[in-house]
This record gives structure tokens, C-alpha cells and sequence, in this order.
């Protein structure tokens, strides 16, 4: 359909929505989008890609039982700080392996 002045006309069936109001409720609510992609050569599979999205804001995400962020050393550096934690036990048990072998012989 056409305005007056020949310009098509905006189908506008209510209160408009931009962009912020879109986005507030995919955060909100969040959004799953899943596909798998397959590549096969006569009737081979030669490779399979599952693909899942999730679109939600932290605080969603948390409810869902979604927090890998948080136990990701590159992105927590709670986690990271762990992770030295762990790799400093070891280290040190290693040494005091070695000193103990070093002392028998």
C-alpha cells in the first residue's frame, strides 16, 4: 500500500517496538537457537557441526542453571585463580617428589 506521495507505507499493526524493547525482552525471556549441519559423500557422514545458541541476560541465564563463564579461567578470574591454585599444588608436590628422590640417592 501506498501514501499519498507514493512512498510505501510502514505496516505498523501497534505500539512500535524498537530495537532496546526487542532486546530487553530476548533478554528477559531468553531465546534457544539450535541446528546441526551435516556433510555427507554417498551416504557417508564426514562430518557433523551441532550448533547451539543461547541468548539470555546473566542473571536469566543463572536461573536456567547456565554459569560455564564463571568456571572459565579465560573469562573468571575466580576460576583462574583457582586454576594457579591447583597448578601451584602440584608443583609443589612434584618438587617435594624430587627432593625426596634427590636425598635417597
Amino acid at each position: 500500500m501506498t501514501t499519498p506521495s507514493g512512498l510505501p507505507r510502514t505496516y505498523d499493526s501497534g505500539p512500535s517496538a524498537n530495537l532496546a524493547d526487542i532486546l530487553e525482552r530476548v533478554l528477559d525471556k531468553g531465546i534457544v537457537i539450535a541446528g546441526d549441519i551435516r556433510i555427507n559423500l554417498l551416504d557417508i557422514e564426514l562430518l557433523t557441526i551441532k550448533l547451539r545458541l543461547v541468548v539470555a541476560s546473566v542473571e536469566r541465564a543463572k536461573e536456567m542453571g547456565i554459569d560455564w563463564w564463571e568456571q572459565d579461567p579465560a573469562l573468571s578470574s575466580a576460576a583462574r585463580g583457582r586454576e594457579l591454585g591447583r597448578e601451584n599444588e602440584e608443583l609443589r608436590r612434584r618438587v617435594a617428589e624430587l627432593e625426596e628422590r634427590q636425598e635417597r640417592a
